[in-house]
Order: structure tokens, then sequence, then C-alpha cells
């Protein structure tokens, strides 16, 4: 027993020490950890402080940033508003620069217009001056025209009676006048008497050549071929004793009786046109100077011959037949006064 408890006590004994070690060694341990731990907490509240300075400069940078943004949008949108305040500006100033504009060339109308009236009143002026000089003399005309009235009305007044004699002369005068006249177209007549009666008696009584009124007539077949104008043989036959008997007549009346035989030529209504002629007009003309050249190749003068055409125009017989055409196709001989 005694053995045991002292194997025991050196065992008991044997083990602390190397215990204490181990616990010495661990808490070394331990406060160098600590140490580390405290250095390094040192260090990292350093660094912490540092950092939380860093950040709060940081923070003052981005508040003076956030400053000055903040101004400088105020700047931009007052930099706005002048902008659009400058833009309306400047159209108004374009659009009152466009108005002085518009003001300038009507103000350059205007003075041109005003110089156009400047020159125009200058020539009024003139004229008006001249006018007033004409004025004046025609008043001094007019005075002149006055008197010379005055002269007349006396002298009018004075020649009444002479007038009054002149006048019942005039009416004699007229009544001679009128007498001879009478007479003149009375021995006219008796002529054409003569004239139309030694034409029945060298025609007879025919059918295509009669008399109508104081005209005697040919149809005009009887002298020209259809739409010509030139006389046919037969027609030389037919006119040669009318024109004998014009000129035998023609030898016996007085000088002072100024007659002549007008030739008139007429056609039917029928539009006239063919390589000759175009018309009724130019056939009616053509076929009257063709009998007034043979009369005067017959010895009848030339200035008691008168050609006229008619054309279609005086018809004497209304009708759409064709004896009404035949009829109105004519060659009309008229001894009247020129």
């Amino acid at each position: 027993m005694p053995q045991a408890r002292s194997r025991a006590r050196r065992s008991s004994i044997d083990i602390w020490p190397g215990f204490v070690d181990a616990l010495a060694q661990l808490l070394m341990v331990i406060i160098f950890i600590l140490l580390v731990f405290t250095v390094g907490q040192f260090y990292l509240s350093d660094a912490l402080s540092g950092r939380d300075q860093a950040l709060k400069e940081l923070q003052q940078k981005i508040s003076a940033l956030a400053d000055e943004l903040s101004l400088e949008r105020q700047t931009s949108e007052t930099l706005r508003g002048n902008a659009t305040a400058l833009a309306a500006q400047l159209k108004a100033a374009q659009d009152e620069r466009d108005a002085l504009t518009a003001k300038l060339n009507a103000a350059g109308q205007l003075g041109a217009e005003a110089k156009d009236l400047q020159a125009r009143l200058a020539a009024e002026q003139q004229t008006s001056q001249a006018a007033k000089a004409q004025v004046e003399e025609l008043t001094a005309e007019i005075a002149a025209l006055h008197d010379q009235l005055a002269k007349v009305t006396a002298a009018l007044n004075v020649s009444n009676t002479t007038i009054q004699q002149q006048q019942g002369q005039i009416v004699e005068l007229g009544k001679k006048l009128n007498l001879a006249l009478a007479t003149k177209v009375e021995e006219l007549a008796k002529y054409r008497s003569e004239f139309f009666g030694k034409l029945r008696e060298v025609l007879g009584d025919r059918p295509d050549i009669r008399v109508v009124g104081d005209r005697f007539v040919f149809q005009a077949e009887v002298l020209f071929a259809p739409g010509k104008a030139d006389l046919t043989p037969a027609a030389v036959q037919q006119l040669a004793p009318v024109f004998a008997a014009l000129k035998d007549i023609a030898s016996r009346i007085p000088p002072d009786l100024n007659w002549i035989l007008r030739v008139d030529g007429h056609t039917d209504r029928r539009p006239m046109h063919n390589d000759q002629f175009d018309s009724n007009w130019e056939l009616s003309t053509a076929r009257a100077i063709s009998v007034v050249r043979y009369a005067i190749d017959q010895g009848i003068p030339a200035n008691h011959l008168a050609a006229t055409g008619f054309a279609d125009n005086q018809p004497i017989d209304p009708g759409d037949g064709e004896d009404a055409f035949r009829r109105n196709r004519r060659i009309e001989l008229k001894l009247t006064e020129r």
C-alpha cells in the first residue's frame, strides 16, 4: 500500500510541471494572439479611422459636387431660360427687322411715287400756267368775237329785209328748178318710151324677153350658157338691134339730159361655185359687164353705161320650182337719169 501511494504521488508531481508549461505556453499564445489582435485592432482602427476620414472627405467632395451640380443645373435652367428668352427676342428682332424692311421698301416706293407725283405736279403746274395763258387768249378772242357778233347782229338786222326778198327769190327758183327737173324727167320718159317701143318692134312678142315696169328684161338663157358670163352668138343677135335702137335715140337726146343705161345682172338663189366664179355675186356682175362691153363695142358711150350685179337678192318670183329659178335668172336694161 505505501508503495502504491508513493507511486501515485510521483505520478501527480510529474504531471503538473508539464501542465504548467503547456498552460504557460497556451497563455503566451493567447497573449500573443491578443497582442496580435490588439495590434491588428489598432491598425484596423487606424485604417478604419483613415477610411472614415477619407469617406468623410469623399462625402464632403460628393456634397460639394452635388452642390456644384445643383448650381450647374440651376445655371443650366437659367441659361435655358435665357436662351429661350434670347430666341424669342431674336424672333421678335427678326420680325421687327422684316417689318422695318417692308416699311423701308414701302417708303422707297412711296418715295418714288412722291417723286413721280412731284414731277406730275410740276408738269400740271406748267400745264396750268399754259392753260391760264390760253384762257387769257381765249378770253380776248371771245371778247373780239362778241364785238364781231354785235356787228354781225347789227348787219343781220339791217339785211333782214334783203334776206326775206332773197328767200322769196329762192322759193321762186326752187319752183322753176322743180319744173325744169320735171320737164327733164318727162323728156327722158319720152325717150324711154320711144326706146322701149322700138325694142318691142324689133324683138316682137317673146316670152323670154319682156317689159317689167320701166325695165326691159332678158332671161339669162337667151344671152348666156349655164354658169357662164360670155355672150353666146345668139345673144349677139338679140342685143344688136337693142343697142342700134338706143344709139339712134341717144343721138337725139339733148346733151343737157344726163341719162344712163343701167345693166343689172340677177341669178337664182342656188349657190354658185365653179372654176370661174365663187358666188352668185361674181356671176351676176360678170354677166352685166359682158353686156356693157358689147354695148360699148356697138357705139354706146361708156359714160352713159353702168353694170350692176344683184346676185339672188332681187327675185321677181319667190317660188322654189325650176320655172321660178328661170324667171329670176335675168338681165335687166333700164334707161334712167344719172
